[in-house]
């Protein structure tokens, strides 16, 4: 089934972990995606050649996604490459996990700015030509520490958190346009991001007690519910957050 069959999609930090998951996700689908990195040239590579060996076109660009000039620069190629952006995935996430009241102005700019920043780039970028098709779908994503206090997360939890906020109101601005908006919050996924916490490993052991399935949520999970939030099926979902924990959340 290809109901994205002659889309695009852009999808920022797709070189691994659930970024490169919703890559390919949405190119079995049936999408074309640009695959967006800013250090690890060689793994956006490598989700490149998976996307092709799904039949699939992709484009790889290097950018800094928290620059409005490098965002509207990804846009661009994306345009000239494959003549439109239809779906804008806002998944890459950056910041340094201390207390917040360790934190200094310059860690609170990088991360606010590649997490929730980037977000609102993108948006400006690709929604007038959305506006004028009459389709489009932007997804960010998430984390429980938009709503939860996590250790060692404060900046990180206010930039995702920003992200929820920034959909709400983009959803209710481009529904009437076509444009669906929404996000969604990953649980614990075991990706290598999760080992800069210094407390991973308790993250881990209290999730695994937590989560009633027994199992932590994979990469591929996420990104079904990524790429059912794309199609037309899920047209009457607007400015949701959908959580993907495993049950974490609902747990006491």
């Amino acid at each position: 089934m290809t109901p994205l069959l002659g889309k695009t999609a852009v999808v920022t930090g797709s070189g691994r972990g659930i970024g490169r998951a919703i890559a390919l996700e949405l190119a079995q689908l049936g999408a074309d995606v640009v695959v967006n990195y800013f250090r690890r040239r060689d793994t956006a590579e490598e989700t490149a050649a998976a996307i092709a060996a799904l039949g699939r076109r992709s484009l790889v660009v290097k950018a800094h996604v928290g620059r409005r000039e490098q965002v509207e620069h990804l846009m661009a190629e994306a345009v000239a490459a494959f003549g439109a952006v239809d779906m804008f995935i806002a998944n890459a996430a950056s910041g340094v996990p201390r207390p917040l009241l360790e934190q200094d102005a310059r860690e609170w700019d990088w991360t606010v700015d590649i997490n929730a920043r980037s977000l609102f780039y993108g948006v400006k970028a690709v929604a007038p030509a959305m506006k004028a098709r009459g389709w489009g779908r932007i997804i960010g994503i998430t984390s429980m520490g938009s709503r939860r206090v996590l250790p060692n997360y404060g900046i990180i939890g206010v930039s995702k958190a920003a992200i929820e906020t920034l959909i709400r109101y983009f959803a209710v601005e481009l529904a009437p346009y076509g444009i669906r908006c929404n996000a969604v919050s990953p649980g614990v996924v075991l990706t290598d991001a999760l080992r800069h916490f210094p407390n991973w490993e308790e993250m881990v052991a209290i999730a695994r007690q937590r989560t009633p399935t027994g199992a932590f949520v994979t990469p591929e999970q996420v990104a079904h519910v990524v790429g059912f939030l794309c199609t037309d099926a899920a047209a009457g979902i607007v400015g949701q957050t959908i959580v993907v924990d495993g049950g974490y959340e609902i747990m006491p």
